[in-house]
Protein backbone atom coordinates (compact mmCIF):
# COMPACT_ATOMS: atom_id res chain seq x y z
CA UNK A 1 0.00 0.00 0.00
CA UNK A 2 2.77 2.38 0.89
CA UNK A 3 4.44 1.60 -2.43
CA UNK A 4 1.25 2.57 -4.29
CA UNK A 5 0.94 5.82 -2.32
CA UNK A 6 4.57 6.59 -2.94
CA UNK A 7 4.08 6.01 -6.68
CA UNK A 8 1.04 8.27 -6.72
CA UNK A 9 2.89 11.05 -4.89
CA UNK A 10 5.84 10.71 -7.24
CA UNK A 11 3.59 10.85 -10.29
CA UNK A 12 1.76 13.90 -8.93
CA UNK A 13 5.06 15.60 -8.25
CA UNK A 14 6.28 14.89 -11.77
CA UNK A 15 3.02 16.19 -13.21
CA UNK A 16 3.19 19.32 -11.05
CA UNK A 17 6.77 19.98 -12.07
CA UNK A 18 5.88 19.45 -15.71
CA UNK A 19 2.93 21.84 -15.37
CA UNK A 20 5.11 24.45 -13.68
CA UNK A 21 7.66 24.00 -16.41
CA UNK A 22 5.02 24.63 -19.03
CA UNK A 23 3.86 27.72 -17.15
CA UNK A 24 7.38 29.09 -16.88
CA UNK A 25 8.07 28.26 -20.51
CA UNK A 26 4.88 30.02 -21.61
CA UNK A 27 5.67 33.05 -19.47
CA UNK A 28 9.20 33.16 -20.86
CA UNK A 29 7.91 32.96 -24.42
CA UNK A 30 5.36 35.71 -23.76
CA UNK A 31 8.02 37.89 -22.18
CA UNK A 32 10.39 37.22 -25.03
CA UNK A 33 7.64 38.06 -27.52
CA UNK A 34 6.80 41.27 -25.66
CA UNK A 35 10.46 42.17 -25.68
CA UNK A 36 10.59 41.46 -29.39
CA UNK A 37 7.50 43.61 -29.97
CA UNK A 38 9.01 46.43 -27.92
CA UNK A 39 12.21 46.16 -29.93
CA UNK A 40 10.19 46.19 -33.14
CA UNK A 41 8.24 49.24 -31.94
CA UNK A 42 11.45 50.99 -30.99
CA UNK A 43 12.95 50.10 -34.38
CA UNK A 44 9.89 51.48 -36.19
CA UNK A 45 9.95 54.67 -34.11
CA UNK A 46 13.68 55.06 -34.66
CA UNK A 47 13.22 54.60 -38.40
CA UNK A 48 10.46 57.21 -38.44
CA UNK A 49 12.59 59.66 -36.47
CA UNK A 50 15.50 59.04 -38.82
CA UNK A 51 13.28 59.65 -41.83
CA UNK A 52 12.13 62.95 -40.33
CA UNK A 53 15.65 63.90 -39.28
CA UNK A 54 16.99 63.17 -42.74
CA UNK A 55 14.01 64.96 -44.27
CA UNK A 56 14.86 68.29 -42.66
CA UNK A 57 18.63 68.86 -42.31
CA UNK A 58 19.86 72.11 -43.81
CA UNK A 59 22.42 70.44 -46.09
CA UNK A 60 19.74 68.22 -47.64
CA UNK A 61 17.36 71.13 -48.05
CA UNK A 62 19.98 73.32 -49.67
CA UNK A 63 20.62 70.56 -52.19
CA UNK A 64 16.90 70.18 -52.92
CA UNK A 65 16.10 73.90 -52.89
CA UNK A 66 16.23 76.05 -56.01
CA UNK A 67 18.46 79.02 -56.71
CA UNK A 68 17.06 82.43 -57.59
CA UNK A 69 13.32 82.92 -57.96
CA UNK A 70 10.80 80.20 -58.85
CA UNK A 71 7.26 80.64 -60.16
CA UNK A 72 4.42 79.84 -57.74
CA UNK A 73 0.66 79.89 -58.32
CA UNK A 74 -1.70 81.20 -55.64
CA UNK A 75 -4.00 78.22 -55.04
CA UNK A 76 -5.87 79.61 -52.04
CA UNK A 77 -6.55 82.88 -50.22
CA UNK A 78 -8.18 82.56 -46.80
CA UNK A 79 -9.15 85.39 -44.44
CA UNK A 80 -8.04 84.29 -40.95
CA UNK A 81 -8.97 87.39 -38.88
CA UNK A 82 -9.38 91.13 -39.32
CA UNK A 83 -6.72 92.17 -41.86
CA UNK A 84 -4.94 88.78 -41.68
CA UNK A 85 -4.95 86.50 -44.71
CA UNK A 86 -3.29 83.17 -45.56
CA UNK A 87 -2.00 82.45 -49.06
CA UNK A 88 -1.48 78.88 -50.28
CA UNK A 89 1.27 78.69 -52.88
CA UNK A 90 1.76 75.76 -55.29
CA UNK A 91 4.79 75.36 -57.57
CA UNK A 92 3.87 76.39 -61.09
CA UNK A 93 6.06 73.64 -62.57
CA UNK A 94 4.23 70.98 -60.53
CA UNK A 95 7.42 69.49 -59.08
CA UNK A 96 7.53 68.52 -55.37
CA UNK A 97 8.71 71.15 -52.92
CA UNK A 98 11.71 70.68 -50.65
CA UNK A 99 11.09 70.59 -46.93
CA UNK A 100 12.06 73.54 -44.79
CA UNK A 101 13.01 74.02 -41.16
CA UNK A 102 9.98 75.08 -39.08
CA UNK A 103 10.25 78.84 -38.54
CA UNK A 104 11.86 79.79 -41.86
CA UNK A 105 10.49 82.30 -44.38
CA UNK A 106 9.99 82.88 -48.10
CA UNK A 107 11.32 85.86 -50.05
CA UNK A 108 9.00 87.46 -52.63
CA UNK A 109 9.74 89.90 -55.46
CA UNK A 110 6.97 91.72 -57.28
CA UNK A 111 6.20 94.83 -59.26
CA UNK A 112 3.73 97.10 -57.48
CA UNK A 113 1.87 99.82 -59.38
CA UNK A 114 3.18 103.25 -58.45
CA UNK A 115 6.52 101.96 -57.16
CA UNK A 116 9.66 102.98 -59.08
CA UNK A 117 11.24 99.51 -58.82
CA UNK A 118 10.43 95.94 -57.87
CA UNK A 119 9.78 95.32 -54.18
CA UNK A 120 11.38 92.46 -52.23
CA UNK A 121 9.82 91.27 -48.97
CA UNK A 122 10.09 88.25 -46.64
CA UNK A 123 7.16 86.44 -45.01
CA UNK A 124 7.33 83.53 -42.58
CA UNK A 125 5.96 80.13 -43.52
CA UNK A 126 3.01 79.45 -41.24
CA UNK A 127 2.44 75.71 -41.79
CA UNK A 128 4.54 72.65 -41.03
CA UNK A 129 7.11 71.29 -43.50
CA UNK A 130 5.27 68.07 -44.33
CA UNK A 131 3.46 69.33 -47.44
CA UNK A 132 5.34 68.62 -50.69
CA UNK A 133 2.64 70.26 -52.83
CA UNK A 134 2.23 73.72 -51.25
CA UNK A 135 3.68 76.37 -48.95
CA UNK A 136 1.59 78.73 -46.83
CA UNK A 137 2.28 82.27 -45.67
CA UNK A 138 -0.02 84.30 -43.43
CA UNK A 139 0.18 88.08 -43.90
CA UNK A 140 -1.28 90.96 -41.92
CA UNK A 141 -2.21 94.19 -43.65
CA UNK A 142 0.04 96.84 -42.08
CA UNK A 143 -1.93 100.07 -41.41
CA UNK A 144 -0.44 103.57 -41.17
CA UNK A 145 1.44 104.22 -37.91
CA UNK A 146 -0.79 105.30 -34.98
CA UNK A 147 -1.52 109.01 -35.11
CA UNK A 148 -0.06 109.36 -38.61
CA UNK A 149 -2.95 108.89 -41.04
CA UNK A 150 -0.97 110.67 -43.76
CA UNK A 151 1.67 107.94 -43.81
CA UNK A 152 0.80 105.24 -46.38
CA UNK A 153 0.05 101.69 -45.16
CA UNK A 154 2.42 98.78 -45.76
CA UNK A 155 3.21 98.61 -49.46
CA UNK A 156 3.72 94.87 -49.82
CA UNK A 157 1.07 93.71 -47.32
CA UNK A 158 -1.55 95.92 -48.99
CA UNK A 159 -0.49 94.55 -52.37
CA UNK A 160 -1.07 90.99 -51.15
CA UNK A 161 -4.46 91.77 -49.63
CA UNK A 162 -5.82 94.04 -52.38
CA UNK A 163 -4.30 92.72 -55.60
CA UNK A 164 -3.07 89.13 -55.21
CA UNK A 165 -5.83 86.70 -56.14
CA UNK A 166 -6.19 82.94 -56.64
CA UNK A 167 -4.51 81.96 -59.89
CA UNK A 168 -1.90 84.74 -59.82
CA UNK A 169 1.77 83.84 -60.36
CA UNK A 170 4.43 85.02 -57.90
CA UNK A 171 8.23 84.97 -57.90
CA UNK A 172 9.51 83.24 -54.76
CA UNK A 173 12.94 82.36 -53.38
CA UNK A 174 13.54 79.08 -51.55
CA UNK A 175 12.89 78.90 -47.78
CA UNK A 176 15.69 80.31 -45.66
CA UNK A 177 16.42 81.87 -42.28
CA UNK A 178 18.23 80.95 -39.08
CA UNK A 179 15.24 81.29 -36.77
CA UNK A 180 13.91 77.75 -36.64
CA UNK A 181 13.29 75.00 -34.14
CA UNK A 182 16.02 72.43 -33.52
CA UNK A 183 14.46 69.34 -35.11
CA UNK A 184 17.13 67.03 -33.69
CA UNK A 185 16.50 68.08 -30.09
CA UNK A 186 13.69 66.40 -28.13
CA UNK A 187 13.58 68.67 -25.08
CA UNK A 188 10.52 70.74 -24.09
CA UNK A 189 9.92 74.08 -25.79
CA UNK A 190 7.98 77.27 -25.18
CA UNK A 191 6.70 78.90 -28.36
CA UNK A 192 5.67 82.55 -28.06
CA UNK A 193 3.83 84.46 -30.78
CA UNK A 194 2.67 88.06 -30.51
CA UNK A 195 0.16 89.32 -33.08
CA UNK A 196 0.98 88.21 -36.61
CA UNK A 197 4.43 87.26 -35.29
CA UNK A 198 2.73 84.00 -34.44
CA UNK A 199 3.34 82.68 -37.97
CA UNK A 200 6.86 81.16 -37.60
CA UNK A 201 6.11 79.63 -34.20
CA UNK A 202 2.85 78.26 -35.61
CA UNK A 203 4.98 76.44 -38.18
CA UNK A 204 7.03 75.01 -35.31
CA UNK A 205 3.87 73.94 -33.48
CA UNK A 206 2.49 72.17 -36.56
CA UNK A 207 5.79 70.34 -36.96
CA UNK A 208 5.73 69.15 -33.32
CA UNK A 209 2.13 67.99 -33.69
CA UNK A 210 2.96 65.85 -36.75
CA UNK A 211 6.30 64.46 -35.52
CA UNK A 212 6.53 61.28 -33.42
CA UNK A 213 7.80 61.30 -29.87
CA UNK A 214 5.28 63.62 -28.22
CA UNK A 215 7.70 66.51 -27.63
CA UNK A 216 6.34 68.81 -24.93
CA UNK A 217 5.34 72.22 -26.28
CA UNK A 218 3.75 75.23 -24.56
CA UNK A 219 2.24 77.65 -27.06
CA UNK A 220 1.74 81.19 -25.71
CA UNK A 221 -0.22 83.40 -28.09
CA UNK A 222 -0.74 87.09 -27.34
CA UNK A 223 -3.16 89.38 -29.20
CA UNK A 224 -5.38 92.31 -28.22
CA UNK A 225 -8.71 90.50 -28.58
CA UNK A 226 -10.74 88.02 -30.62
CA UNK A 227 -10.66 90.20 -33.74
CA UNK A 228 -6.93 89.48 -34.07
CA UNK A 229 -7.09 85.84 -32.93
CA UNK A 230 -6.21 83.80 -36.02
CA UNK A 231 -6.93 80.08 -36.45
CA UNK A 232 -8.78 79.99 -33.12
CA UNK A 233 -10.72 76.76 -33.73
CA UNK A 234 -7.74 75.06 -35.35
CA UNK A 235 -5.41 75.81 -32.42
CA UNK A 236 -8.00 74.67 -29.88
CA UNK A 237 -8.56 71.40 -31.75
CA UNK A 238 -4.82 70.83 -32.16
CA UNK A 239 -4.26 71.18 -28.41
CA UNK A 240 -7.21 68.89 -27.61
CA UNK A 241 -5.86 66.13 -29.89
CA UNK A 242 -2.28 66.19 -28.58
CA UNK A 243 -1.58 65.75 -24.88
CA UNK A 244 1.94 67.10 -25.35
CA UNK A 245 0.69 70.48 -26.68
CA UNK A 246 -0.52 73.14 -24.21
CA UNK A 247 -2.27 76.24 -25.55
CA UNK A 248 -2.19 79.50 -23.54
CA UNK A 249 -3.98 82.47 -25.17
CA UNK A 250 -3.62 85.98 -23.76
CA UNK A 251 -5.83 88.98 -24.66
CA UNK A 252 -4.32 92.29 -23.61
CA UNK A 253 -7.52 94.25 -24.38
CA UNK A 254 -10.46 91.82 -24.54
CA UNK A 255 -13.77 92.92 -26.03
CA UNK A 256 -16.93 92.82 -23.89
CA UNK A 257 -18.08 89.69 -25.73
CA UNK A 258 -14.76 87.84 -25.33
CA UNK A 259 -15.01 85.01 -22.79
CA UNK A 260 -12.20 84.26 -20.37
CA UNK A 261 -11.72 80.50 -20.21
CA UNK A 262 -13.29 80.15 -23.65
CA UNK A 263 -11.78 82.58 -26.14
CA UNK A 264 -8.68 83.15 -24.00
CA UNK A 265 -7.09 82.08 -20.72
CA UNK A 266 -5.42 85.24 -19.41
CA UNK A 267 -6.34 88.94 -19.72
CA UNK A 268 -2.74 90.17 -19.80
CA UNK A 269 0.31 90.39 -22.00
CA UNK A 270 2.62 87.44 -22.45
CA UNK A 271 5.50 87.85 -20.02
CA UNK A 272 7.87 86.09 -17.66
CA UNK A 273 5.51 86.67 -14.72
CA UNK A 274 2.96 84.53 -16.57
CA UNK A 275 5.61 81.90 -17.36
CA UNK A 276 6.46 81.64 -13.67
CA UNK A 277 2.80 81.14 -12.82
CA UNK A 278 2.00 78.62 -15.58
CA UNK A 279 5.29 76.81 -16.14
CA UNK A 280 6.86 77.32 -12.68
CA UNK A 281 10.25 76.11 -14.00
CA UNK A 282 12.48 77.56 -16.73
CA UNK A 283 14.13 74.45 -18.21
CA UNK A 284 12.75 75.05 -21.72
CA UNK A 285 14.01 76.34 -25.01
CA UNK A 286 12.13 79.58 -25.75
CA UNK A 287 11.25 80.57 -29.33
CA UNK A 288 9.84 84.10 -29.55
CA UNK A 289 8.42 86.17 -32.40
CA UNK A 290 6.41 89.33 -32.03
CA UNK A 291 6.55 93.12 -31.82
CA UNK A 292 9.91 94.58 -30.75
CA UNK A 293 8.70 95.79 -27.30
CA UNK A 294 7.46 92.29 -26.43
CA UNK A 295 10.67 90.63 -27.57
CA UNK A 296 12.86 93.17 -25.80
CA UNK A 297 11.08 92.66 -22.48
CA UNK A 298 10.91 88.87 -22.83
CA UNK A 299 14.56 88.36 -23.74
CA UNK A 300 15.65 90.64 -20.89
CA UNK A 301 13.33 89.12 -18.29
CA UNK A 302 14.10 85.53 -19.32
CA UNK A 303 17.78 86.24 -18.76
CA UNK A 304 17.01 87.65 -15.32
CA UNK A 305 14.99 84.50 -14.60
CA UNK A 306 18.12 82.46 -15.22
CA UNK A 307 17.40 81.14 -18.72
CA UNK A 308 20.75 80.76 -20.55
CA UNK A 309 21.15 83.00 -23.58
CA UNK A 310 21.65 79.95 -25.80
CA UNK A 311 18.10 78.77 -24.99
CA UNK A 312 16.44 82.05 -26.00
CA UNK A 313 15.73 82.17 -29.74
CA UNK A 314 13.88 84.99 -31.49
CA UNK A 315 12.89 86.35 -34.87
CA UNK A 316 13.59 89.97 -35.74
CA UNK A 317 11.56 92.37 -37.86
CA UNK A 318 13.23 95.51 -39.10
CA UNK A 319 15.96 97.73 -37.64
CA UNK A 320 13.98 98.55 -34.49
CA UNK A 321 13.95 94.92 -33.35
CA UNK A 322 15.76 93.29 -30.45
CA UNK A 323 19.54 93.54 -30.62
CA UNK A 324 21.29 90.78 -28.73
CA UNK A 325 24.64 92.25 -29.71
CA UNK A 326 25.26 95.65 -28.17
CA UNK A 327 25.42 98.49 -30.66
CA UNK A 328 28.96 99.27 -31.65
CA UNK A 329 30.60 102.62 -30.97
CA UNK A 330 31.16 104.02 -34.40
CA UNK A 331 34.38 105.80 -35.19
CA UNK A 332 32.48 108.36 -37.25
CA UNK A 333 30.54 109.46 -34.20
CA UNK A 334 33.74 110.30 -32.36
CA UNK A 335 35.02 112.58 -35.11
CA UNK A 336 34.25 116.19 -34.31
CA UNK A 337 32.27 117.35 -37.32
CA UNK A 338 33.74 114.56 -39.46
CA UNK A 339 32.65 111.26 -40.96
CA UNK A 340 33.53 108.68 -43.58
CA UNK A 341 33.46 109.00 -47.31
CA UNK A 342 31.30 106.30 -48.93
CA UNK A 343 31.86 105.70 -52.63
CA UNK A 344 28.94 104.04 -54.44
CA UNK A 345 30.88 102.79 -57.48
CA UNK A 346 28.01 101.81 -59.79
CA UNK A 347 26.05 104.96 -59.04
CA UNK A 348 29.17 107.11 -59.46
CA UNK A 349 28.49 108.95 -56.21
CA UNK A 350 30.78 109.70 -53.28
CA UNK A 351 29.01 110.91 -50.14
CA UNK A 352 29.92 111.78 -46.56
CA UNK A 353 28.39 109.48 -43.92
CA UNK A 354 28.15 111.13 -40.49
CA UNK A 355 26.34 108.51 -38.44
CA UNK A 356 22.83 108.78 -39.87
CA UNK A 357 21.42 105.25 -39.89
CA UNK A 358 22.53 102.08 -41.64
CA UNK A 359 24.30 102.03 -44.98
CA UNK A 360 21.04 100.95 -46.62
CA UNK A 361 19.14 103.89 -45.13
CA UNK A 362 21.98 106.20 -46.12
CA UNK A 363 21.93 104.92 -49.70
CA UNK A 364 18.14 105.22 -49.98
CA UNK A 365 18.18 108.75 -48.59
CA UNK A 366 20.53 109.68 -51.42
CA UNK A 367 18.57 108.04 -54.22
CA UNK A 368 20.76 104.94 -54.55
CA UNK A 369 18.92 101.68 -55.16
CA UNK A 370 19.96 98.57 -53.23
CA UNK A 371 17.63 95.57 -53.13
CA UNK A 372 16.47 94.67 -49.63
CA UNK A 373 13.96 92.41 -47.92
CA UNK A 374 13.79 91.86 -44.17
CA UNK A 375 15.96 94.89 -43.28
CA UNK A 376 17.13 92.94 -40.22
CA UNK A 377 20.12 90.95 -41.46
CA UNK A 378 18.17 87.74 -41.96
CA UNK A 379 17.35 87.29 -45.64
CA UNK A 380 20.61 88.34 -47.28
CA UNK A 381 18.83 90.23 -50.09
CA UNK A 382 20.84 93.41 -49.48
CA UNK A 383 24.27 91.71 -49.62
CA UNK A 384 26.60 94.13 -51.37
CA UNK A 385 30.22 93.67 -52.43
CA UNK A 386 32.81 95.69 -50.52
CA UNK A 387 35.42 97.02 -52.93
CA UNK A 388 37.38 98.75 -50.20
CA UNK A 389 37.07 99.32 -46.45
CA UNK A 390 35.44 97.63 -43.44
CA UNK A 391 32.04 97.76 -41.72
CA UNK A 392 30.61 97.24 -38.25
CA UNK A 393 27.27 95.51 -37.63
CA UNK A 394 24.47 96.91 -35.49
CA UNK A 395 23.48 93.35 -34.61
CA UNK A 396 24.77 89.88 -35.37
CA UNK A 397 23.68 88.92 -38.92
CA UNK A 398 21.49 85.83 -39.29
CA UNK A 399 22.17 85.41 -43.00
CA UNK A 400 25.44 83.99 -44.24
CA UNK A 401 27.75 86.61 -45.73
CA UNK A 402 30.22 85.85 -48.47
CA UNK A 403 33.77 87.05 -47.94
CA UNK A 404 34.18 90.54 -49.35
CA UNK A 405 30.48 91.43 -48.98
CA UNK A 406 28.34 93.06 -46.29
CA UNK A 407 24.66 93.32 -45.37
CA UNK A 408 24.01 97.03 -45.75
CA UNK A 409 20.68 96.91 -43.89
CA UNK A 410 22.40 96.41 -40.53
CA UNK A 411 25.92 97.72 -41.16
CA UNK A 412 27.69 101.06 -40.72
CA UNK A 413 31.15 102.09 -41.92
CA UNK A 414 34.19 101.37 -39.79
CA UNK A 415 36.50 103.00 -42.35
CA UNK A 416 35.98 104.88 -45.62
CA UNK A 417 34.20 102.52 -48.03
CA UNK A 418 33.75 101.74 -51.67
CA UNK A 419 30.57 99.75 -52.32
CA UNK A 420 29.49 97.96 -55.50
CA UNK A 421 26.20 99.81 -55.61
Amino acid sequence: MSLIVHSIVLAATVLALAYLGLLFHGAYRRQARLGQLHEEERAVLKARLERIATHLPEAAMQKAAWSGFRKFRVDGKVLEADSVCSFYLAPHDGRPLPAFLPGQYLTFKFAIPGQPREVTRCYSLSDGPGHPDYYRVTIKRIPPPPGKPGVPPGISSSHFHDRIQVGDILDVKAPSGNFHIDVEHRGPVVLVGGGVGVTPVLSMLNYIASAPGGREAWFFYGVRNSREHILKDYLRELASQHQNIHLVVCYSDPLPEDREGGDYQHAERVGVALFKKVLQVNNFDFYICGPPPMMESLTRDLGEWGVPEGRIHFETFGPASVRKVAEVTHAAQTLAGGGFEIAFARSNKTLLWTGAGSLLEFAEANGIRIDSGCRAGSCGTCATALREGQVDYLRKPDAEIEKGSCLVCISVPKTPLSLDA
